[in-house]
């Protein structure tokens, strides 16, 4: 992992989950505006004490996790039979 100064976890904030420099903004609410289509400039308007290495730093901070966790994905073709009740 790259050193990411800007993510802090500490219990007493957020519950322990990763936030931008101790703040109460955490990573994932960061990535899910980003995911929802809100850019960078939206999140530095809504939060004007972030800075725009702090956005970046979040979405690396996520990528990174999310080549850690291998999550396995429900192939779209995938259905599911359930019994009919009868």
């Amino acid at each position: 992992m790259q050193n990411l100064t800007r993510i802090t976890r500490n219990p007493e904030v957020m519950g322990g989950k990763p936030c931008i420099r101790g703040m109460r903004v955490t990573v994932s609410t960061i990535v899910g505006l980003m995911a929802s289509g809100h850019s960078a400039n939206d999140i530095l308007k809504a939060y004007p004490y972030l800075e725009e290495a702090d956005i970046y730093e979040a979405l690396a901070y996520a990528a990174w996790r999310a080549e850690e966790i291998e999550v396995p994905l429900i192939s779209a073709s995938t259905t599911h039979h359930f019994p009919s009740g009868k």
